[in-house]
């Protein structure tokens, strides 16, 4: 480029880079939830097995506890947990404990004989954006509600809890939803996805791997 020296042209290049690197990170949110939000067509249902498209699942009998189930499909921090990944962003996870929901028949509480249904996330995505000491990060998560032994096809609403917290575990925002999971007639599984952004505060002298946004099923 005329006028500019060649320091100056490895400047822009590097620019040019890191702009195609965020461009990445968008497809990648995108993709990862169209990917699941498009399995709706497929049935399974507590106690079947089946491996559907965007995510590996082990379905298990009803003779074995369905916190036994193993549900992870994304690479996670730790070997227990689910991690949308991106590029120099703070952690989105989901616990085991807090990716599952499960519903029983009334008075059948931790019966697995009796379970209406159960909701679960299988994928986390994110991106970020920076505006002074400030960071916003948009977030999305998918997953589906499976029927049990008691459960029959309609409308099931998880509540959903989304936490963003420092190293030392301080609340720094919070958001809750209610999402609405449609499982048809003559399906054992409905399928959802959502995309939202939360916004929070970040020190000065602290690392973006300090600070995680939790999302649970309550």
């Amino acid at each position: 480029m005329p006028g500019v020296s060649s320091q100056g042209r490895g400047e822009l290049k590097r620019i040019d880079g890191l702009s195609w690197l965020r461009g990445c990170g968008l497809c990648a949110l995108l993709v990862s939830l169209i990917a699941v939000s498009g399995c709706g067509g497929g049935s399974s249902s507590l106690g079947s097995s089946e491996t559907a498209t965007g995510y590996a699942s082990e379905r298990l009998p009803d003779s074995l506890p369905l916190a036994d189930s193993q549900m992870q499909t994304a690479a996670a921090p730790t070997a227990t947990a689910v991690d949308g990944k991106a590029l120099n962003c703070p952690q989105v996870v989901a616990w085991p404990n807090e990716r599952l929901r499960t519903a029983y028949q009334s008075g059948h509480d931790g019966d697995q004989m009796f379970v209406v249904n159960r909701g679960e996330i299988t994928k986390l995505s994110r991106e970020c954006r920076f505006y002074g000491g400030r960071v916003v990060v948009k977030y999305g998560f998918a997953g589906r509600v499976l029927l049990g032994p008691k459960g029959s096809p309609g409308t099931v609403t998880l509540p959903v809890s989304v936490r963003a917290a420092d190293a030392y575990k301080s609340t720094l925002a919070q958001d809750k939803m209610s999402v609405p999971v449609t499982v048809p007639a003559g399906q054992t599984a409905g399928y959802f996805s959502m995309v939202r952004e939360i916004s929070f505060p970040i020190q000065v002298g602290t690392r973006l791997e300090d600070y995680k946004v939790f999302v649970a099923l309550k």
